[in-house]
């Protein structure tokens, strides 16, 4: 528990209601991004399936998911990364990865962000994230793989110029694949 928190709970209701009057901010402090860590699996794959669930898509823990088992070895030690959102209370509330695909291509993966948390800018955020490691890394080029059903992610990658074309395979669950030249 942070400082910020100690010292309200500390406080008498009055005080309390005094200074979020003052500062109304205070409860909807901005969610931090930081790289994961192998710690966070399995509130990463409890984020990522339960997006899945909510759009009618099932997981695959054996194959297209297999990667939220190390995301540090899947990630980071091969050339990408993969980042968290997560709460001043420290709850992980998004996720995003960039995992390398050539030498200068890379794939932009399990992008998700909890139901209660959308609407608010953070889609945008996880996404300008993602794109800025891709640069920060060295990557020209990134792709995706999406369902139909993720009409907002969609729409969201449309508006930053991801363009739609035809790979050679999709994961079972999607329908739709995408790539953005970096400039």
């Amino acid at each position: 528990m942070d400082a910020t928190w100690q010292s309200i709970m500390a406080l008498d209701l009055k005080t309390v209601k005094d200074r979020l009057n003052k500062n109304p901010n205070m409860l909807n402090a901005a969610p931090r991004l930081r790289p994961a860590a192998n710690a966070d699996s399995a509130v990463v794959k409890e984020l990522v399936f339960g997006v899945l669930a909510e759009y009618g898509l099932t997981p695959d823990p054996a194959c297209t998911d297999l990667d939220l088992d190390d995301l540090e070895g899947n990630y980071a030690s091969r050339g990408g990364c993969f980042s968290v959102l997560e709460t001043t209370d420290g709850t992980i509330i998004g996720s995003v990865g960039i995992c390398a695909a050539g030498p200068d291509v890379c794939e932009l993966r399990k992008m998700y962000l909890s139901r209660t948390h959308r609407g608010k800018g953070l889609g945008k955020r996880l996404l300008d994230h993602g794109l800025s490691e891709a640069r920060r890394l060295g990557f020209r080029r990134v792709l995706l793989e999406t369902a139909s059903v993720l009409t907002e992610a969609i729409r969201l990658y449309e508006q930053y110029g991801f363009r739609p074309y035809q790979p050679d395979h999709l994961a079972a669950r999607c329908d739709q694949a995408y790539f953005l030249d970096l400039r």
